[in-house]
């Protein structure tokens, strides 16, 4: 549906995607806050902070609480929306959960500080995005459903036009297209917005990377599209696996029609900031200059530059680096077999796996994983095309398929959570931690609150303190 001309709107992802995608996710709230004021004054749509893989890695490696560091965060960017990014069904886990635990954890993020959920489905079934969308605008936070781009047999621009309707029709607030590997190409993003914006209403919203070195190219061209919203990153963690540049688009597009209107000075003094950060990450180890290089590998395989690295891991391991390009011709053929789903979590890995294991055995499909087998089973929801019923068949032998939405299968989980980490679990927000991440989040609690306890001293310390 045709709309007037309006400024460009810009998500800032410089405090989630784009560390998680340029340094496994390591920046630390501490690095985060000295830029909050600046960033607060710049006018953005929101700032991308919360979700993703940032719950699993505070825990993991960095100490910190994931629902703390968002109640930080929300007292320090009064002004901006804060939005994060969830697996639907999924959460920020890597299965599917019980509908009353997506309730409690949408709850507990917009009460923490989340303004805008982000809300996507390796699969895109629909039906394993809905229960996290109703429960988003039940409590008072903007829907925004995303389409995983990618390209198949199955996936052109019809069937991405009628996903976004079928999204709209759910109750979407705002439609995102996540081109998670960089593989929506310039042209093809101009006529892919434009057919969604004739037959939508709701607001389009792009998240690209750079990974290709095509990334500013499709922003622009989505732009003179009719986009209304891109995720962009403040230069210190842009390009590369990263986002495009905030100051790069905001520059190009000042004086026209689209201007964003945000201060490039605010921004200088932001990217002064998060250099230094960049810079001691670099010294740390923990950011690799590998990931700004373009890898127009991922054109060819179709392969997210996350997925690559993964891969790599697991050959090294294996001491059969040799192996590398027999991998990424394996990986598009399990693909093909297992129904063309979207290679982003969990997906990619699930299909990158089964293709390192056929490889290395040297028997396509001798052995599968327990995940390959329950993307096989339906355990994940519908996948978008045919399956190659020989390899399910050898997968899951006569097990039935599932058909219906998966979540439907399981029985409410929070009580028994309850139940299960009630001596360690003192919140709501700790039992949602125990329940994404069991094996993490006990340990991870007992050492937090073992630290409370220390720091309460005793009167006649604190006044040998402070004499």
């Amino acid at each position: 549906m045709a709309s007037q001309i309006k400024p460009l709107k810009i998500t800032d992802t410089i405090l989630r995607d784009a560390h998680q995608s340029q340094a496994a996710t390591r920046m630390r709230t501490e690095d985060m806050l000295p830029a909050c004021p600046i960033l607060d004054r710049i006018g953005y749509h929101s700032i991308e902070c919360w979700g993703g893989a940032t719950f699993d890695a505070c825990m993991r490696f960095l100490n910190e609480d994931p629902w703390e560091r968002l109640r930080t965060l929300r007292k320090a960017l009064p002004n901006t929306k804060l939005q994060m990014l969830l697996r639907g069904q999924n959460l920020l886990g890597y299965r599917h959960y019980s509908d009353d635990v997506v309730e409690l954890f949408i709850k507990k993020s917009i009460e923490n500080g989340i303004d805008i959920v982000r809300i996507f489905d390796a699969l895109n079934d629909v039906r394993n995005l809905e229960c996290a969308m109703k429960f988003t605008k039940f409590y008072g936070g903007v829907a925004e459903a995303a389409i995983s781009y990618t390209i198949s047999p199955v996936h052109n621009e019809e069937y991405f036009v009628q996903l976004a309707m079928k999204l709209e029709e759910a109750g979407a607030d705002i439609i995102c297209i996540k081109d998670m590997a960089n593989l929506l190409l310039p042209y093809e993003a101009f006529s892919l917005i434009k057919a969604i914006k004739e037959r939508v209403s709701v607001p389009i919203h792009l998240h690209t990377h750079n990974t290709t070195g095509t990334g500013d190219m499709t922003n622009l061209l989505a732009v003179q599209a009719g986009v209304d919203i891109v995720d962009t990153a403040l230069s210190p963690f842009a390009n590369g696996t990263s986002q495009p540049a905030t100051e790069s688009l905001v520059a190009t597009l000042k004086g026209t029609p689209r201007d964003t209107g945000l201060d490039l000075g605010l921004m200088s003094e932001a990217a002064a900031h998060f250099r230094g950060v960049a810079e001691k990450m670099k010294n740390e180890g923990t950011l690799d200059p590998k990931v700004l290089r373009v890898d127009t590998n991922t054109l060819l395989y179709q392969v997210p530059g996350g997925m690559l690295s993964n891969l790599i891991s697991q050959l090294k391991q294996a001491k059969a680096e040799d192996k590398y390009y027999d991998v990424l011709n394996e990986v598009p053929r399990v693909r093909a077999d297992f129904g063309y789903p979207p290679l982003v979590t969990p997906t990619s890995q699930i299909v990158g796996t089964q293709a390192v294991m056929n490889v290395l055995t040297g028997v396509r499909y001798g052995t599968f994983t327990k995940e390959s087998k329950g993307v096989l089973r339906g355990e994940y929801g519908r996948l978008p095309g045919p399956v190659n019923e020989e390899v399910r068949k050898k997968a899951i032998g006569d097990d039935p398929v599932i058909t219906c939405r998966p979540a439907d299968l399981l029985e409410p989980e929070v009580e028994q959570i309850r139940a299960e980490f009630g001596s360690i679990a003192k919140s709501d927000e700790d039992v949602l931690l125990c329940a994404l991440f069991p094996k993490v989040a006990p340990g991870f609690l007992e050492k937090k609150y073992a630290k409370k306890e220390e720091k309460r001293e005793d009167p006649v310390k604190t006044i040998r303190v402070y004499y």
